[in-house]
C-alpha cells in the first residue's frame, strides 16, 4: 500500500518533466488527484509529462507512488481528479485506454502476472493474435522476438516450468511482441542472472523505443538511462546521471 504521496510542485502547479522538452509528450498527467480508500492522498494537483524519446528511470522506497504513477497512466486504476493524455489523445474510457495501451509494452515487476498461455511461444503470440494479426505473422514476430532475446531454444518450453528469471525475460518478449511506440517497465531486472541483466541491457540499448523505467537496481539505471529521479518525500528530484535535468514549467 502507498503511504507517501507524490506532489512535488502541487502548490505552484507547474508541471514536471523528467527529461527535456521535445515538444511532444507521449504521456501527461495534468492536476491529478488520486487516494486509495480510507487513505491520504498519494497525489493532488500533481502534473507529469515523459516527451518524446526520453529514457528515464525512477527510483525510490518502497510507498513512494511510483507503482501507482504507472497504474494511472495504464489506466488500471482511475484519478479522482484531473486529466491523462497518452500519444497526444485525452484518456477517459476504457476504451481510450485500451487503445492506448496497445502502444504501451509494459512489463509488471511480477512476470506471472503477466505470463498465462501454456507455452513460451504462445504467450509472445497472444498479443499479436488479438490485435488482428494473422497466425503466420504472430510466428514471425515470435521468431523476431526470441532471437532478440537469444531465447530461440524457448520456443516450445512450458511457461510455468521456467525460472523467475526466465519468465521475466519471456514477459518483456510479450512486450516487445506488441511493436510498442514505448515501453514502460517496473523492476525488470528483478530475478535476473548477471548473463540475463546483459540481455536486458542489449535489448533496452538496441531496441530504440523511449522508455520509463521504476527500478531499484541503479547500476542497471546507469547503464540504460539518460535521466534518473529519487521520488521521495513527495518531491521528484534529479539524480547524478547524464543529461539528468529537471525541468518545471508554469502550467
Amino acid at each position: 500500500m502507498e503511504q507517501n504521496s507524490l506532489n512535488p510542485v502541487a502548490e505552484s502547479g507547474a508541471r514536471v518533466r523528467l527529461v527535456p522538452d521535445t515538444g511532444e509528450n507521449l504521456i501527461e498527467l495534468k492536476d491529478i488527484t488520486f487516494a486509495y480508500p480510507g487513505r491520504p492522498a498519494i497525489f493532488e494537483n500533481f502534473s507529469f509529462a515523459f516527451p518524446k524519446g526520453a529514457k528515464a528511470g525512477l527510483v525510490g522506497s518502497n510507498g513512494s507512488g511510483k507503482t501507482t504513477l504507472l497504474q494511472l497512466v495504464m489506466g488500471l486504476i482511475k484519478p479522482q481528479k484531473g486529466e491523462i493524455r497518452l500519444f497526444g489523445e485525452p484518456t477517459k474510457k476504457e476504451a481510450d485506454f485500451r487503445k492506448a495501451r496497445i502502444k504501451i509494452g509494459f512489463v509488471f515487476q511480477d512476470a506471472n502476472d503477466q505470463l498465462f498461455c501454456p507455452t513460451v511461444k504462445d504467450d509472445i503470440a497472444f498479443g499479436p493474435l488479438n490485435t488482428g494479426h494473422t497466425r503466420e505473422e504472430a510466428d514471425a514476430i515470435v521468431e523476431e522476438v526470441l532471437a532478440l532475446l537469444k531465447l530461440s531454444d524457448f520456443r516450445d518450453r512450458i511457461t510455468y516450468a521456467l525460472s523467475d528469471g526466465e519468465k521475466k525475460l519471456v514477459s518483456i518478449g510479450t512486450a516487445l511482441a506488441m511493436r510498442p511506440e514505448m515501453l514502460i517497465l517496473d523492476e525488470p531486472t528483478t530475478c535476473l542472472d548477471e548473463s540475463a541483466v546483459e540481455r536486458v541491457v542489449k535489448v533496452l540499448l538496441d531496441c530504440g523505443l523511449p522508455y520509463l523505467i521504476v527500478a531499484h537496481d541503479r547500476p542497471f539505471l546507469d547503464r540504460v538511462v539518460t535521466s534518473k529521479y529519487l521520488m521521495a518525500n513527495k518531491t521528484v528530484t534529479p539524480m547524478d546521471t547524464k543529461n539528468a535535468i529537471l525541468h518545471q514549467e508554469e502550467q
